[in-house]
Order: C-alpha cells, then structure tokens, then sequence
C-alpha cells in the first residue's frame, strides 16, 4: 500500500511517499529546513509545499512529530514552538493533505520502521531499544515486537544536565566535538539505557547512523548495538508504516 509519510523534525522537514509493504520509497524525497520559528502555521505551510511538489492525492498519510503525541493532539514540544502544544497535528495535516491522517512521536515511528522492515526486523522478542541522535535524543521502546509509545528518555538528567542537551548531534556539531569525543558521552547514556531496560538489542538512527563506523568502537554495553537500517529516511518510511496500519496511541 502507498501512504504519504511526514517527519517533522526540529531542524529538517522530510516527505516521500512510501511503498509501506517493502519500505521503499516511491520517487523522490522532499526535505526543507524546519523554519524559525516553528509555529503550527509555518510548518504546515511547507509540509504543503511539500504535498504539492510530491502530487499527493492519496488517502493515507502519516506524521511523525518531535514531541510526545496521544490520539494526534501534541502534549510536549521540546525541539520546535511551543505553540504546538495542544494542537490537533491529525486534523490540520489531514486539511492540508487531504488524506487520513496518523500522527504519533517520531523516534516511536523511526523505530517502527526498522522493526518492520530494518535492523530489528525479525526480533519478535524480547526488548528493542531504539535511539535517535539529531537536535534532540529521540527513543522507542519495543517489548514482544510491541510500541511502547511516547517515552522521551532523551530528557532523563545525566551529570546534572538534560541528556539531549549533552550528547545529541547538534551538540556535537555545536561544541566541535570529535566522534571519539561525542561518542564517550553518548556511551554513558547508552549505558544508562541498558540498566534501565536491559535490550536485547539497540539500534543507532538519526542522521549521525550514515557515521557509525567512526565512533561504533567506543560505544559497549552487554547486547549488540547496530545502525539503523534505513538511517535518516526511517522517519519517513515509519509515518507511512503507521498510516497503513492505522497505528493508535
């Protein structure tokens, strides 16, 4: 089945249409800069540049917004305005692409993604933790194959600060961090993360997975961690996953 799928994101807006069945991407894929500031109004505007450019016309589209989402409406915006909070996100795409529309977190729809159709495909078992490293930390919890949605770990305090505000990649292009460097701080989160939830597997994504091969030798914990399958396009290829599934949270 195609579906629309929509990754808004704190720095990049990215749409495609995806063949959901395989993962494939159908055509091209749009990304604009995620303006400033980025209010409701201005982020739809260019997901409907985006719409058009695409010539959508179908019946199914999916979202994944940086924030934590219950039954479309946003209850936190960390990375982009705050005047999202409390917006409907399914109801004003569905305006502007004229289709369904599913809208959940989109570490959640990242990590769909590569449970369906990437680096966690087959893993039906056991607990899958799923790490986005970009402007923020984004996470999703798989249990049995199963979401557990909205579980902003990226926020969880490390040496006194907010994780993300320590070790995601806008942090390390900010600081002029080495790899080697970033990746000794993203090691403790790591760490962390495994204490807490003991994965049977962790899985790399944001833009940073294409780098994996640069700071993989510096990153432990007792479970194989592996990049993320589809790197940045699993935003996109989950949002769509989701819309053809009619995924609920």
């Amino acid at each position: 089945m195609q579906a629309l799928g929509i990754d808004i994101g704190g720095t990049g807006i990215k749409v495609a249409k995806v063949e959901s069945d395989t993962g494939e991407l159908v055509g091209e894929r749009v990304r604009f800069k995620t303006p400033t500031p980025s209010t409701p109004g201005r982020v739809v505007k260019v997901v409907s540049q985006a719409v058009r450019l695409l010539d959508w016309k179908g019946e199914r589209a999916g979202c994944g917004f940086p924030g934590v989402v219950r039954q479309g409406v946003v209850f936190t915006a960390a990375n982009v305005s705050k005047k999202w909070i409390g917006v409907p996100v399914n109801e004003l795409l569905g305006e502007t692409t004229g289709s369904e529309v599913v809208v959940a977190n989109d570490a959640d729809l990242a990590g769909l993604a590569e449970m369906r159709v990437g680096a966690g495909r087959g893993q039906t078992r056991g607990v899958v933790l799923m790490l986005t490293f970009g402007t923020g930390i984004g996470t999703a919890l798989f249990n049995d194959g199963v979401l557990v949605p909205n579980c902003e770990l990226g926020h969880i305090e490390i040496r006194g600060k907010d994780a993300e505000t320590w070790a995601s990649e806008r942090v390390r292009v900010e600081q002029g961090l080495s790899y080697v460097k970033w990746a000794r701080r993203v090691n403790l989160y790591v760490q962390r993360m495994h204490a807490y939830f003991w994965p049977d597997l962790i899985i790399f994504g944001g833009g940073v997975s294409k780098k994996f091969d640069a700071y993989a030798a510096h990153l432990s914990a007792p479970c194989p961690i592996v990049p993320a399958a589809l790197r940045n396009r699993a935003g996109v290829v989950g949002a769509a996953i989701a819309a053809a599934e009619g995924l609920e949270v």
